[in-house]
Parts: C-alpha cells; structure tokens; sequence
C-alpha cells in the first residue's frame, strides 16, 4: 500500500514522487509551508462540525485494495439521505448520510489533474470501503476562496487507477525515473536535489556532495 497523498506528487512529476517515497527525500519552500499552515486545521482528527444540515468530518483515514493506496482526507461532509441505499450510517449522527470528500488546496486550480486525481482517489476509497456510489467531491483553493465540485466519472476514474498502477509500477522497480526540465521545476521544492539541468549525472554525486558538506561543516 502506497500513500495517497503522493498520487498528485506523481501526476506533477513522477521523479519528485519517486525522490520523496523511493529515495526518502524531502525539502521545504515556500509552497510546501504555506500548505502545511493552509492544512493545519482541516487536519485535525478530533474535529467535528454539524453546519446545519450536513456534517464535517476531518482526517478520515480512508484505504483501496483496488488503487493499492492509503491516506487521510481533509474533510469528509456527510450529507442527509433519504434512501437506505448507497448511503452509510454514522454512530455519532442518527439517519443515512451521503459522504463527499473535500481536499482543500493552499492555491489555485491547476493545468494538469494532480488535484482531481487526488480527489477521485478517496473517492474511490470511501467506495470501496463503504460498499456505495459517489458521483463528485469538491476542491477548495485558498488562493481564490472558491470550492470547485469535481463529477468523478469513468473517465477519471480510469486516470487515476492508471496513475496509481504506473506508481505500484516505479515503486517495484526501485529506480527514480530521469529528470526532465520543464516550467514547472521552478515551483518544486526539490529542484536542488533533483538536479534538472544533470539529468545524465548520477543521483548519487548529489548525496556525496551533501555528505562531504556536512562533515566539513
């Protein structure tokens, strides 16, 4: 079982994903602080709102067998249900409840579907883990204040299950895909460790490198 978390990782660049979970690498910037704080909130186990009608539930630990993955979401917002069917009962809250997943996102929507795929992921845990149907969940940015609903359908489905076999698939191998230079390495946090512009030199000359500095630092 892989985290889920890191699918968007692999969606935006399967070397970064394979530097954080193979090579057990990781590194701060901007970004990746101001999401941990964006996050801090909506990751706390013990929380739990009823906002009218519907309920919030935060960090819910969620799993599939299917996607071979396991992780936590943000919220999960369990909505009044009518029908017996495709719903799930809750012990704290008396009635059916529909549940609908919703990630929250420190900025804006993105040009690829790192962040549907995310989403559709837990979606597809809640499924399975429940026995029912969800037709959509909902993305929060921070950047614009705005929740997006997402329609999880085959389409994405089939992407995501795509994605989460090409991960159990690199993770197997042990290697770390080679580095590609594109735009988008400028936002990535391990752009000093990945070395985009050497994509022919080793992994290993950066690990000597940094051990060299830290016995004569």
């Amino acid at each position: 079982m892989l985290m889920l978390s890191g699918i968007q990782h692999f969606v935006f660049c399967p070397r970064q994903w394979a530097l954080i979970h193979i090579e057990q690498v990781w590194a701060e910037n901007r970004f990746t602080a101001e999401g941990q704080i964006f996050h801090k909130q909506a990751d706390d186990p013990f929380y739990r709102q009823k906002n009218g009608e519907f309920v919030s539930l935060r960090s819910v630990a969620i799993s599939s067998k299917a996607l071979g993955l396991y992780g936590f979401t943000d919220v999960v917002e369990l909505h009044p249900s009518d029908s017996l069917d495709n719903c799930i009962i809750h012990p704290s809250y008396p009635g059916c409840w529909k549940p609908y997943p919703v990630e929250y996102k420190r900025g804006h929507a993105k040009p690829d579907e790192r962040d549907e795929v995310q989403l559709a992921a837990q979606v597809i845990c809640l499924e399975e883990m429940h026995g029912i149907r969800i037709e959509c969940g909902y993305l929060f940015y921070g950047e614009t204040r705005r929740r997006e609903e997402v329609k999880v359908d085959e389409k994405l489905r089939l992407l995501t299950q795509e994605y989460a076999d090409e991960m159990h698939r690199v993770y197997g191998s042990g290697t770390v895909p080679k580095a590609s230079k594109s735009r988008k390495c400028t936002s990535c946090s391990l752009l000093d460790i990945c070395l985009p512009d050497t994509k022919n030199k080793p992994l290993a000359i950066y690990y000597l490198k940094k051990n060299l500095y830290e016995e004569t630092s």
